[in-house]
């Protein structure tokens, strides 16, 4: 941990470091970074719990998984968020290495907007006993696994009965998740500032189910009929549900907060990230 003067701003510093490049980028910015910041923490092995920190911003270096990584670990404590993009695609990251110390050198970064998205609660119970509660920021997904036959799972909003599904699984997924795995199994894209979750059936064995979109203010709870299926949180599997337990997804209190660059839009991201310009954009690696 570096100390600085209080005049400061204060970052925390996070990453995965089994990712190529991140460890290298860290100590090349390290340098420029202690300059202008104190480092209030850091931690690259994606294990610590950074809920009880106080910062300006966390500086995250990596990809999509990176910032997903730091949103966990951040809790209900969610500083704004700066990217450094050094993974390949990337919806959310979305400043450059070669942005960062010019950034930091100026401290304009403590002007720019801060785009705020919902996250979601996830709770699994047996009759009312709470066994595992966790925040994510792109999806809840309830999927088939080992022997892979199909689902049965009922789906609950507000108390009433929806329908019953019968497929490889259902997503439940946030407008920053629309453009991740609900996106390939169907789903629209949706602003990231909207307030609403995208439930999006996996390949359903009732053509009439398509995926819907309503309101992060209602409560989503899943059943399923068969035994022993995986729940699966932004990609990390944080459970297995049996018919006797209910999941139950609802709008989180706090909110993912993310840096933009001023004046990139919504849609030129669209267009940039997904091609809709008529061509995918080349990525160089940190030399």
């Amino acid at each position: 941990m570096d100390t600085g003067d209080i005049g400061f701003m204060r970052v925390i510093l996070l990453g995965s470091a089994d990712r190529l490049g991140v460890r290298e980028a860290v100590e090349t910015f390290r340098p420029e970074i202690v300059k202008h910041c104190t480092i209030v923490a850091e931690d690259f092995s994606c294990t610590l719990d950074f809920s009880q920190y106080e910062a300006d911003f966390a500086i995250v270096f990596g990809g999509d998984g990176s910032i997903l990584r730091a949103a966990h670990q951040m809790g209900e404590n969610q500083l704004p968020v700066l990217s450094v993009n050094l993974g390949t695609l990337g919806f959310l990251a979305n400043f450059m290495p070669e942005d960062l110390v010019p950034l930091l050198k100026k401290k304009a970064i403590l002007t720019y907007p801060r785009e705020e998205s919902i996250m979601f609660k996830c709770e699994i119970f047996c009759g009312k006993e709470l066994l595992t509660k966790r925040f994510g920021l792109n999806e809840v997904s309830i999927q088939t696994g080992p022997p892979f036959n199909m689902l049965l799972m009922d789906l609950i909003i507000d108390g009433e009965h929806v329908t019953s599904y019968r497929g490889d699984g259902l997503i439940i997924s946030t407008p920053v998740g629309s453009t991740g795995h609900s996106l390939s199994a169907g789903g629209p894209i949706l602003r990231n500032d909207l307030d609403v979750f995208v439930i999006s059936p996996i390949s359903p064995h009732t053509l009439s189910h398509r995926p819907v979109v309503d309101s992060a203010h209602r409560s989503y709870e899943l059943r399923v009929q068969n035994p022993n299926v995986p729940v699966i949180i932004d990609g990390n599997v944080i459970a297995t549900v049996t018919p006797n337990e209910r999941v139950v997804v609802t709008r989180a209190s706090h909110t993912f907060k993310m840096i933009k660059i001023p004046g990139v839009s919504y849609y030129q991201t669209l267009r940039e990230k997904l091609g809709w310009s008529g061509h995918f954009p080349t990525f160089q690696k940190l030399k």
